[in-house]
């Protein structure tokens, strides 16, 4: 069974490109994103990984920290991180799993347990390697998503999904296509008093559907 929603997610033990991390206690009090790969130096990847590295501001201003995976080696990371600077004009600060024995691609239901990685591999033989995991500060799952190889992930979207689970931490809904700025759903659970008291105004569109501005 894989993770679902609200799950604790694995904790681990892994090296990675700026040493020995213990999973839990490297998230601490923060959210977490990790963020995997089929392979080192593919094309795809380094543009994502690029990506993630032009939005450090913006994961640090969220208390928010990044972290890769990928089932090469340490010293791969290294070098590889030379060409996503050069690709990203950005540093990728940020710290590399090295999964070579696949332990947290599995424990994470990346792969199957059966997986291994056969000589002269291709990424297509760790090709399901490809997930995102935003994770909250009580180390439970709060989303997931698992892309092909051949579609480059939206960060921009994973930073709206961030924004939204961390609004939603303060009681609230977010509608479709929601930005920070724009108004929240109150949760059908809360009776119209309770929504008054705390929230304040609000507007009815169906007695189901409430919408207010956003909590501070």
């Amino acid at each position: 069974m894989g993770l679902r929603i609200n799950d604790t997610v694995p904790n681990f033990t892994a090296e990675t490109d700026q040493g020995t991390i213990q999973f839990h206690d490297w998230i601490g009090d923060s959210w977490a994103i990790l963020f995997s790969h089929p392979k080192d130096f593919t094309p795809v990847c380094t543009t994502e990984f690029s990506a993630v590295a032009q939005l450090n501001d913006e994961w640090a201003a969220r208390n928010t920290k990044v972290i890769g995976v990928s089932v090469d080696g340490v010293e791969d990371h290294k070098k590889w991180k030379k060409d996503i600077e050069e690709y990203g004009k950005a540093k990728p600060g940020f710290p590399i799993i090295a999964d070579d024995g696949l332990a947290v691609s599995k424990a994470f239901d990346m792969l199957p347990a059966e997986a291994y990685l056969p000589d002269g591999r291709t990424p297509a033989d760790s090709a399901t390697v490809r997930s995102v995991f935003i994770i909250g500060p009580d180390k439970q799952l709060k989303l997931s998503m698992t892309y092909p190889m051949t579609v480059g992930r939206n960060f921009a979207e994973i930073l709206r999904a961030l924004d939204g689970l961390q609004m939603s931490a303060k009681g609230v809904a977010t509608p479709a296509n929601w930005v920070p700025g724009e108004d929240v759903i109150i949760p059908p659970t809360v009776s119209n008093e309770d929504a008054k008291a705390k929230f304040g105004e609000f507007e009815t569109i169906f007695p189901y559907l409430r919408k207010t501005k956003a909590p501070s």
